[in-house]
């Protein structure tokens, strides 16, 4: 199956080359983990590397903001949408879930104006004031993501998590998990009083991915994926410890 390559050196190879056509895939991290700037790479990769149109759809950013925070790594979004490659639509979760349930909306137009085949929504967890409960906030997500879907769309969604280094989230919205069909969770992680950003595939519906976590780094010219995080354990729970030292803990001070 066609992959749809993010563009990021690291990423494609633990995505076993990049997510598939047409599906709705989940970034989930802390604040300042680089959620945003992983989806505004995807978009701008698309358009290019791969000739691929993009949308960014905020429920907060300004389109300034946008424009002043990829040109920090040398991306100019604004020509880009000079040249019909890339639209940003500001708008409320309201607003965009009617669109998608009726023909001509926002998206729709958009979309089929440009021939996009990208999309970033930033972020997901605005959603979570149209719903009660978790039943219902599961429901109208579905609903959203279907309706992107429908639109030939592959979708990056951001959610914040309150989680810095390890503490566990809010057990709630877990089940949005389940809709999605990548799950992507960056983390703060501490290791010997130096702290280092994590990526980890917890998810990738319909293929193969990388199991293991890996070290990623935001530079001049966007995220790049690093190397594994060789002989420690217990990294995304907040409690990183060697591996080394936990078998030496289990087996040989035991027969001291």
């Amino acid at each position: 199956m066609d992959r749809v390559r993010t563009g990021i050196k690291g990423l494609d190879e633990m995505l076993d080359g990049g997510f598939l056509p047409q599906t709705a895939n989940l970034v989930e991290g802390a604040p300042g983990t680089g959620k945003t700037t992983l989806g505004m790479q995807f978009i701008y990769k698309g358009i290019t590397d791969f000739g691929e149109p993009g949308l960014i759809l905020t429920f907060e950013q300004d389109t300034q903001q946008y424009y002043h925070d990829a040109a920090n790594f040398g991306w100019d979004l604004k020509r880009l949408v000079r040249e019909g490659a890339l639209r940003i639509i500001r708008s409320s979760p309201e607003v965009t879930l009617a669109d998608l349930e009726h023909v001509g909306g926002q998206i729709e137009l958009a979309a089929r104006d440009l021939g996009a085949r990208r999309i970033l929504v930033d972020s997901l967890s605005h959603f979570e004031c149209l719903a009660s409960d978790p039943v219902a906030y599961r429901r109208v997500v579905y609903g959203f993501i279907n309706g992107l879907k429908r639109e030939g769309l592959v979708s990056i969604l951001t959610r914040e998590s309150p989680a810095l280094l390890g503490e566990p989230g809010d057990d709630d919205q877990e089940d949005v998990a389940f809709v999605v069909d990548s799950y992507l969770l960056l983390r703060y992680v501490e290791i010997a009083s130096v702290v280092h950003r994590a990526l980890l595939v917890l998810k990738l519906r319909g293929s193969d991915h990388a199991k293991d976590i890996r070290r990623f780094e935001i530079t001049e010219k966007g995220l790049v994926v690093r190397d594994k995080f060789e002989g420690q354990e217990g990294l995304m729970s907040g409690t990183p410890h060697s591996m080394v030292r936990a078998f030496e803990k289990a087996f040989v001070e035991k027969r001291r």
